[in-house]
């Protein structure tokens, strides 16, 4: 058990001033891992101070001072990517390949916003004018507990780039992953006060940096209901948001896909990340002459799935975040028996096996309707419902048809019509016979999956406010 007493102002590690002791457990053991002393409402005020006071400096940075301060602070990332990759594993459950690959991918991230910034002007001309990009300020990020390190790190890259000082309050289940990359960013030695990290409740610490005065800019990941009240105490003072928030993405299996290869990636759309992710998969959308065919190959990929210790290799699904997670997964499953959802494999409790531990059954439902409970809301865990289509503007309409518009996914055999049934999907990415990722890419999402993008020149200016110089 490690206890984790410090929060991060000013480039030095102290105490903090808030007392309440938070216990964290191992999601695969339900042994206590981490003991976290939780900042509050004076610790959050001196992070905000401590990046209002470095602004003053850091703006006015050189771009080939911020494009060595993104080398630094991915170099020391990549130092310690091993021992993130541990307590990746021991504090949220992701397994061993999934945790080694989302870390060495946030280190990356700093890379790619060195690449852009090297090419990126800060004054255009824009008609008779010259427009200046300038730095918003201070900027506040926020981050969920499913993708810590990712989350934190693409929004600091595109804050460094664009000469803006931070204040971190990273969900506090991640304090273990927090700690560690504390500790790598002040090994990249930037001046003080342009990274600050304040562990803490987001009820305590989140009304005081989305209402501060001299907090400009807001970046959060997590839910919609959280990101709307956000935005409600931002509006005050009129800063600027950028919400990345929840998904019920729907996957369409057209009629032409070649289901040899459009199955197995619907199965990793949603099971991937032990099913926790807001991009996942979790509506597969289905021809009605095609189910019975796709019902099968699905049991066997599914039938396959290992669940087990994040440790072992073979593993693909490891246990649930928390406690509260594998509950809240539990209710969802229920709802879908009760609602007269067909239960093609899965189901409520453990696998055998596994008496122990925040561990699901990778559950997949049958005729799901789109008015069931599993079909519309976010279920953040390893569970699919399958729909069926007769007509190709029946499934689009059926994909719209949710309050989220994060992602969505079509696969098909003919290039060009799947691109034209993506160009009318009401969703931030669509993913086209693929799970590829590309960093470059705007992300964000349609509706109530959020406002605004994080990613390459998009994340970048969110960080940026235009000015126009007219002489």
């Amino acid at each position: 058990m490690k206890t984790i007493n410090q929060v991060y102002i000013n480039g030095q590690f102290t105490t903090p001033h808030g007392e309440e002791v938070l216990e964290l457990l191992n999601p695969a053991t339900h042994q206590l891992l981490h003991q976290v002393i939780l900042g509050d409402e004076q610790d959050v005020l001196a992070a905000i101070a401590s990046a209002k006071q470095a602004f003053n400096s850091f703006s006015r940075t050189t771009k080939a001072q911020r494009m060595q301060y993104l080398q630094q602070l991915h170099d020391a990332i990549i130092k310690r990517v091993n021992d993130l990759q541990e307590v990746t594993i021991d504090e949220y459950g992701a397994t061993r390949q999934r945790a080694l690959w989302s870390n060495r991918l946030a280190a990356e991230t700093f890379l790619l916003f060195k690449s852009l910034l090297a090419d990126y002007s800060f004054e255009k001309q824009v008609g008779g004018s010259t427009v200046v990009m300038e730095p918003l300020g201070v900027e506040a990020i926020l981050t969920a507990w499913n993708s810590n390190s990712g989350s934190i790190c693409v929004k600091l890259a595109a804050a460094i780039a664009a000469g803006c000082t931070v204040v971190i309050k990273p969900s506090e289940f991640s304090a273990g992953q927090t700690q560690v990359l504390a500790e790598c960013f002040h090994a990249a030695g930037l001046p003080a006060g342009v990274i600050n990290i304040v562990n803490g409740r987001g009820n305590v610490l989140g009304p005081v940096l989305s209402s501060h005065p001299d907090v400009a800019l807001i970046s959060f990941t997590g839910s919609t209901q959280v990101g709307k009240q956000i935005a409600r105490n931002a509006i005050d003072t009129m800063k600027r948001v950028t919400l990345e928030l929840s998904g019920k993405s729907p996957n369409i299996l057209l009629d032409d896909a070649d289901l040899a290869t459009a199955v197995p990636l619907a199965v990793n759309a949603v099971f991937n990340n032990n099913g926790q992710a807001c991009i996942a998969g979790s509506r597969l959308l289905v021809p009605e002459h095609l189910l019975p065919t796709v019902k099968e190959m699905i049991l066997t990929i599914v039938g396959k799935l290992k669940v087990g210790d994040p440790r072992i290799d073979s593993t693909d699904i490891g246990p649930l975040a928390s406690v509260q997670q594998y509950e809240r997964i539990q209710q969802y499953i229920r709802s879908g028996i009760e609602s007269g959802a067909e239960l093609l494999i899965g189901g409520p409790g453990r696998p055998d096996g596994l008496s122990a531990g925040n561990y699901v059954r990778p559950t997949v439902f049958a005729n799901v309707t789109p008015d069931m409970k599993i079909a519309q809301e976010e279920i953040f865990g390893p569970v699919l419902s399958i729909l069926t289509y007769r007509t190709e503007a029946e499934a689009i309409a059926m994909a719209n048809d949710t309050i989220y518009g994060l992602l969505a996914y079509v696969s098909s055999s003919n290039e060009a019509r799947a691109l034209e049934v993506a160009r009318q999907l009401k969703a931030g990415r669509v993913l086209i016979n693929t799970l590829k990722h590309d960093p470059l890419a705007p992300f964000g999402g349609y509706k109530q999956s959020g406002i605004g993008r994080e990613g390459g020149i998009y994340g970048l200016e969110a960080c940026l406010e235009p000015k126009a110089l007219i002489r």
